[in-house]
């Protein structure tokens, strides 16, 4: 079983996720900002990582970069999922060592495809 750590702020969009993966048959971890995204992420070393941009204390630009640069988790899939959808969002975000990004809203779907996409590689 396949473990995903799902980093967001909005506790909607967050249970929204982990409902969708744990349907799928996921295991689902949860962080609710940046530096807690982190620490999580160094402590359970997830098979893939959904991350929200725009989040107190430290933001999902920040949190890719601190896992791509850390040897535990370097090799961790970081899929960026954001409301920011112009294209130098996408473009920033993947030059911070994403794997994906997503622009919310999406279909669920969508994110669900990607995740599986990325695991499969």
């Amino acid at each position: 079983m396949k473990t995903v750590l799902v980093v967001d702020d909005s506790t909607a969009q967050r249970e929204m996720i982990k409902e969708l993966l744990q349907a799928s048959g996921m295991t689902v971890n949860v962080a609710t900002d940046g530096e807690q995204a982190v620490e999580v992420a160094l402590e359970i070393v997830p098979d893939i990582v959904v991350l929200d941009v725009v989040m107190p204390k430290m933001n999902g630009y920040e949190v890719c970069r601190t896992l791509k640069s850390n040897p535990k988790t370097q090799n961790v899939p970081v899929i960026l999922c954001s409301s920011k959808s112009e294209d130098f969002d996408k473009h920033w975000g993947m030059r911070q060592g994403a794997d994906a990004y997503v622009c919310k809203p999406f279909e669920p779907v969508e994110l669900l495809s990607t995740i599986k996409q990325l695991l499969r590689n």
